[in-house]
């Protein structure tokens, strides 16, 4: 089989190829228009075989790159037309390479797909936005994604003494049809060094870390029956609770906002009519002659609208109807006159404020468990979308006023400088924030700003380049500090090797690829047990589906 790979580009995407790639212990020839000084990539050339400078679309060019013997052509310039015209000229001299482009037109990769054969398009900036979404949710939801219309989660589960887990004899009991062990690790030990290496006879111990791909129903089902069994034995500790939290509840009843405060006001004026709609119907009835139910109900009607005047206008009294009953009328008037006064004044500051609501009508800015999403970019919305089908409270914060109008009725925005725009974004009381903005510096200036405003918060920070990673990431140690384009390079080296990359994932400093892998003929892997598959090649099985005569299994054991 072909061992050699061609990328095209060798910027920070193409160079983060390279090294994905050499792990792997291929040949490498590279392409590139302008190359970089010496100095810039003196760690990157022993990894290069070949470095050819010109144009990757030159028909010349990619002959002397040898492309009839390469088995995968990573095309990763950042100019789309020639990423284009490489990918047509490769296919006219090799019918057999896979071609892998950078590329953020849809429309335009699904026909290329269909007009040149295997090959794939991803856009980098964007491919790793689930993972910088699912390090926002914190530490227990690692990842998420459906398979034959069964949603699958990723959990981290952290073992506590009174964990149903820890009364299972060994670790591979907990394997089943509905949930597969990623990793299992003490407090000692890390992700990466464990995963898909645990001894399946170890004893569960308390602060022990384990890692599971598992269906969401039977999450719901065994978390579920956990937390009762925890709400059970906390029952006299949550009354506790709620009783010494009665008086700031009550505390923070009368400090409403002004909009809730102005309809507690129409409602107590609505009350107080009807009572007296009421009381004077009922009065008029009993103590004014000839009177029935229905002329005391729209006198009374008439009193509330300020008409006295109309009833009792006359110099002479009026014999039929008490004097007490006429002062009660006349207080009628007053009251009605005071409170009908404040339910119009509302009905008009209702209409005035739909009408402009109609003009911009804009989400409100969450106050608390909340993720803020700073840099609203295309990274920044699919973040944003992503985390809102997870039902997760969001508020984003943009630097640009050239904004899609539509975004705005669809997220909390807060448009404007960084200052300003962090003091209304409720950062005491937040979850997370993502810091996704294309510009590194921003991003460690708004980082270092969050951790001042609360230093407890949990950061995603996304950068551009592998030593401001290493960098950032020792200067905070506890943020999610990871490359976009390091990520994304990961997944293009999968996708060259023949894999469809459904999804990736990020977590502890080690990036997980979901991947579908259809076996050819003569494949290295034909023939083999699917526990072979997983302990050779350092993979785990989620879905099996056979070659026509087998019903598609998820979870699959290893034999």
């Amino acid at each position: 089989m072909l061992d050699t790979f061609l990328v095209c580009g060798l910027g920070s995407l193409g160079q983060n190829c390279v090294i994905a790639l050499k792990k792997f212990g291929v040949k490498i020839v590279v392409i590139e228009k302008n190359p970089p000084p010496d100095d810039e990539i003196r760690n990157l050339l022993p990894l290069i075989d070949l470095l050819l400078t010109g144009d990757c679309s030159d028909r010349d060019i990619l002959l002397q790159s040898n492309i009839e013997e390469c088995r995968a052509a990573l095309i990763v310039t950042t100019s789309e037309s020639v990423n284009v015209a490489t990918a047509i000229a490769i296919r006219q001299l090799n019918q057999k390479t896979r071609l892998v482009m950078r590329s953020n037109k849809e429309n335009l990769n699904h026909l290329l797909s269909n007009q040149l054969s295997n090959f794939i398009a991803y856009e980098p900036t964007e491919l790793p936005a689930n993972a910088y979404a699912l390090s926002a949710l914190g530490k227990e939801v690692l990842g998420f994604f459906t398979l034959d219309e069964q949603k699958i989660r990723i959990s981290r589960v952290k073992i506590t003494p009174s964990h149903p887990w820890c009364n299972y004899d060994s670790l591979h009991e907990l394997n089943t049809r509905s949930r597969r062990i990623l990793s299992h690790y003490q407090p000692s030990k890390s992700f990466s060094s464990t995963f898909n290496q645990w001894n399946p006879y170890t004893k569960i111990l308390p602060q022990d870390t384990i890692i599971c791909v598992e269906t969401e129903d039977h999450f719901r089902l065994t978390h579920d029956n956990f937390n009762q069994i925890i709400n059970r034995q906390s029952l006299w500790l949550t009354l506790r609770y709620n009783f010494e939290n009665i008086k700031p509840k009550l505390i923070k009843f009368w400090k409403l906002n002004r909009k809730e405060k102005i309809k507690g006001v129409g409602i107590f004026a609505s009350i107080i009519v009807f009572i007296l709609l009421i009381i004077g119907t009922f009065l008029f009835k009993h103590y004014a002659e000839n009177a029935t139910y229905i002329s005391s109900f729209y006198v009374t009607a008439i009193l509330l609208l300020g008409g006295y005047a109309d009833l009792f206008g006359s110099i002479e009294p009026v014999q039929e109807i008490p004097q007490w009953l006429q002062l009660f009328s006349l207080t009628l008037t007053l009251t009605g006159t005071a409170f009908v006064g404040v339910l119009y004044a509302l009905l008009t500051e209702t209409l005035l404020s739909s009408k402009f609501q109609f003009v911009t009508k804009r989400l409100p800015i969450p106050t608390e468990n909340h993720i803020i999403i700073i840099g609203f970019g295309r990274i920044g919305q699919k973040i944003a979308y992503q985390l809102k089908e997870l039902k997760q409270s969001l508020l984003a914060i943009t630097f640009s006023k050239n904004i899609d109008p539509s975004l705005e009725s669809n997220f909390p925005l807060i448009i404007g400088n960084l200052e300003d725009s962090l003091k209304l974004a409720n950062l005491d009381k937040a979850k997370s924030v993502v810091i996704v903005t294309d510009d590194d510096i921003t991003n460690l200036e708004v980082a270092l700003m969050t951790q001042n405003f609360n230093p407890h918060l949990n950061v995603v920070i996304r950068t551009n380049g592998d030593s401001f990673t290493d960098n950032l990431t020792k200067l905070l140690p506890t943020a999610h500090v990871f490359s976009a384009y390091q990520v994304a390079a990961e997944a293009f080296v999968g996708a060259a090797f023949g894999e469809n990359i459904l999804q990736l994932y990020r977590f502890e400093q080690k990036t997980i690829l979901l991947t579908e892998y259809e076996i050819e003929e003569g494949d290295t892997l034909n023939n083999l047990l699917l526990g072979e598959v997983a302990y050779g090649y350092g993979v785990i099985p989620v879905f099996y589906s056979g070659n026509g005569s087998f019903t598609p299994t998820l979870m699959p054991s290893g034999t």
